[in-house]
């Protein structure tokens, strides 16, 4: 049985804490003057009072949480987060359409990154630090901060990580999922707090810094400027972005690893390496092309085509969405090649979206393994990952999320085409949606957005960001029947 009472207690903490990161960006709409502050504490103290109502009105509900309220506190709370989190933006005026604001705030809590703004940069301050925030908030999960949190007040925390985080690895940096979420959210602070005194150094200014660092580490790609990253031509900051994207879709628990000097763990990680490897590789290939194409050009140089594909190749694959240049205007080909890295991900336990590495790996192997059991019928060839067996059911899982995944995305696609959307800003869309990157192909590449889609395009995206973020099962257990029989 459903424990609703406890579900509506957790979301009333939820809400005060939304209400409470809603007042971090307050110094820099008093600093800057920017007119905003009375919007963004109205909206604070909303969220405070109902979530604070809503916790003592059902302070003694049973304390117990079952899997399945798991899911249901992790889908309804992102949906209460996302609804409330448009507040700065309504009250504000700066964007007055709840569908705008809805989307815009999906795409920042999701990490997607996709916009609706036109004029980012006569946005106030502080609703531009509210929009950032969504991002770095929603990047680790917020459900997996009030796991860390919970224990205060009473509360389990190990069925909502289970459902923050339903991939196919089960690594712990400690056995105790409550110590485990406290060292991602230091380490994410940390690396944080790094890249924004870096950008700092390297002539951002301070508001800029902090702003691209919470949506570096989220690998989320909002930034203060219309042109993104293109408009700050310094190199040193393009390659301090560079560094932290590619951080940033790292497994944490390797992160830690590394922090921990156990570099033998990290270098013998399967999919690291295949991170590592895939991004690489895509760099040289990007690279030797970009400076083919742009040979004669005037600034062409060998460092610039470098600098631009591994901007872009770790931008993509991460699923961060900053835009340093337009790769759709290189070629047709390194085109399509973009369209491919939307499909990508990076690790599973990064802040990333997509479909992430370790799938691919186990597809990929159990592929190849599949040929040698049609020679050797009889023979058992196991599936190993990281020298250990991958158990059965966790193929199976990871061949479902596949065929699911791409089965929506068709869907998706049909559903753009059928409003009337050509080709690729169809499938670009869709894409870009369901693996949370931001630019897409198509009319919503790295120099469009999405303000000119029709209400029910930007309805169906925004349900395709929640999807991916919160891959696929999250969601789609909601749907079936075996979720709400008693038995």
């Amino acid at each position: 049985m459903i424990n609703t009472k406890q579900i509506l207690r957790i979301h009333g903490v939820l809400l005060a804490l939304l209400g409470g990161m809603m007042l971090l960006p307050l110094p820099f709409s008093f600093y800057f003057g920017s007119g905003d502050h009375w919007p963004i504490l109205g909206s604070a103290l909303i969220c405070i009072a109902l979530g604070a109502l809503i916790f003592f009105s059902v302070r003694n509900a049973e304390k117990k949480i079952a899997r399945r309220d798991g899911f249901l506190i992790v889908a309804s709370g992102w949906l209460a987060m996302v609804s409330f989190g448009t507040l700065p933006y309504l009250l504000s005026g700066a964007i007055p359409s709840f569908t705008d604001a809805f989307f815009e705030t999906m795409s920042g809590m999701t990490t997607t990154g996709a916009s609706i703004l036109t004029d980012i940069e006569a946005q106030p301050e502080g609703i531009l630090f509210w929009r950032s925030l969504t991002q770095w908030i929603g990047g680790m999960g917020i459900i997996v901060l009030t796991v860390a949190i919970f224990p205060l007040l009473g509360i389990g925390g190990v069925e909502l990580f289970t459902a923050e985080a339903p991939g196919p690895t089960s690594d712990k940096i400690h056995p105790r999922i409550q110590e485990t979420a406290k060292r991602l959210w230091l380490i994410y602070v940390g690396l944080t707090a790094l890249q924004a005194l870096l950008l700092k150094l390297a002539g951002m200014s301070f508001y800029e810094a902090i702003n691209h660092a919470l949506t570096t580490m989220a690998t989320g790609g909002f930034s203060t400027r219309n042109a993104s990253i293109a408009a700050f031509e310094s190199p040193v900051i393009q390659y301090i972005i560079i560094v932290f994207m590619f951080l940033a879709g790292v497994n944490y628990s390797i992160t830690y690893m590394a922090l921990k000097r156990k570099f033998r763990k990290v270098w013998h990680n399967d999919e690291f390496r295949a991170y590592a490897a895939t991004v690489l590789g895509f760099i040289a290939i990007f690279t030797v092309s970009v400076f083919y194409i742009q040979q004669g050009q005037e600034g062409a140089s060998f460092e610039q085509a470098f600098r631009d594909s591994a901007f872009q190749i770790i931008s993509l694959i991460t699923t961060t969405g900053y835009v340093s240049a337009d790769y759709t205007a290189w070629s047709p080909a390194l085109t399509m090649l973009c369209f491919i890295l939307l499909f990508l991900g990076a690790s599973a336990g990064s802040t990333a979206g997509g479909i992430k590495f370790i799938r691919h790996l186990v597809f990929f192997k159990n592929s190849i393994l599949e040929f040698k059991r049609l020679v050797h019928p009889r023979a058992i060839v196991p599936l190993k990952i990281n020298g250990e067996m991958v158990a059965g059911k966790i193929i199976t899982h990871v061949i479902i999320f596949l065929l699911l995944y791409m089965m929506i995305f068709l869907a998706g696609s049909v559903f753009m085409s059928l409003l009337g959307y050509d080709f690729e800003t169809s499938v670009g869309a869709v894409a870009t949606s369901l693996g949370n990157v931001g630019p897409g192909i198509g009319k919503v590449g790295p120099v469009d957005n999405f303000a000119w889609l029709s209400p029910s395009a930007k309805w169906g995206l925004s349900f395709l960001m929640l999807l991916g973020r919160l891959e696929l099962f999250t969601i789609l257990v909601l749907l079936t029947p075996y979720f709400w029989r008693s038995n």
